[in-house]
């Protein structure tokens, strides 16, 4: 992966070839300057959004082709923006001010809500939550929130403002890695360790991948490998949430995760790579990886990172 972009070539270097932090830590810094992340830094709008919008870009017609079920979240606006260049390792001083203008002139979608309040969905909040803690923004309301929000059977779903009770794979994966950033760069607290790990559980007692009541697999997209991972719950994505929540927290990894990392381990091809399998459809700024059916970069790092700790644990790097 030595021509990788620096976004993706960093945590190559850090994670697989164990560089020294100079190295690693040098080509990071490159990530605001040079490649995918110089590119999304250009889209930044004055007011501090990106696409004019919290979580949908300002021209979003949400009556229109657009709004289609199979035509995709847009990935243009703020939010994903943030998402992206976060997982990317982006320094945040690269956005120097942005939380203050997106305070002053970014509101949700939904009720016109102050964007660093968050709104009513656990996704969106979580998402949020992790972008404040790093953008050195207020969001312990949203943390809060996570506390009063937790589902009587341990996880969260999006849809309880409709009345579900019961979790969602996709809604608990993306709170409990928006609990675990907000953990790592600020503390938490005991509540919000114990609700991340009553979470972990939900999710561990179905092995990532089945459903407690019937044991079928929970879904097609549970075995799908696709990178960017947006808001979907996978086989990888999980596993690859299990490994930094391992590392922060120590200890061995659950014998829970042995069927989604048998999963991840019969993916992969002889020459050591995975496949890009689809993409989620979506507008975008530009293509980040390769269409499907092509080996792709991304997806070999993170399935290589991920049997790397499961199979010599000791060995890894935070």
């Amino acid at each position: 992966m030595r021509n990788s972009d620096p976004a993706l070539r960093w945590q190559v270097e850090r994670d697989l070839a164990h560089a020294p932090p100079e190295q690693w830590m040098a080509t990071r810094a490159r990530v605001a300057t040079e490649g995918f992340g110089a590119q999304l830094l250009a889209h930044q709008d004055a007011d501090g959004q990106w696409a004019g919008g919290a979580y949908f870009p300002a021209d979003f017609d949400f009556q229109g082709p657009e709004a289609a079920e199979d035509a995709g979240q847009p990935w243009t606006a703020t939010t994903w923006t943030l998402n992206t260049l976060r997982d990317w390792g982006l320094d945040a001083a690269a956005l120097d001010g942005t939380a203050e203008r997106l305070a002053a002139n970014s509101r949700w979608e939904y009720d016109n809500l102050p964007y660093w309040d968050g709104e009513v969905d656990c996704c969106i909040n979580a998402f949020t939550l992790a972008n404040g803690a790093w953008l050195g923004a207020d969001v312990s309301g949203i943390a809060a929130w996570f506390l009063e929000h937790q589902l009587p059977d341990g996880g969260w779903n999006c849809e309880w403002v409709e009345g579900s009770t019961r979790s969602s794979f996709h809604s608990t994966l993306n709170t409990l890695k928006g609990l675990l950033y907000y953990e790592s760069a600020t503390g938490g607290s005991d509540e919000l360790r114990a609700a991340r790990h009553t979470g972990e559980e939900y999710l561990l007692e179905r092995r990532l991948l089945y459903t407690k009541s019937t044991g079928e697999l929970v879904g097609p997209w549970a075995t799908h490998f696709a990178y960017p991972f947006r808001f979907i719950h996978s086989a990888l994505h999980a596993v690859d949430y299990f490994r930094s929540s391992n590392l922060h927290d120590g200890g061995a990894p659950d014998p829970r995760l042995a069927d989604p990392v048998e999963v991840i381990r019969s993916a992969r091809r002889p020459d050591g790579t995975w496949l890009q399998e689809r993409r989620h459809p979506g507008r975008v700024w530009f293509e980040v990886d390769v269409p499907p059916g092509e080996p792709s970069k991304w997806l070999t790092f993170y399935g290589t990172r991920v049997l790397a700790w499961w199979d010599q644990p000791a060995q890894m790097s935070a």
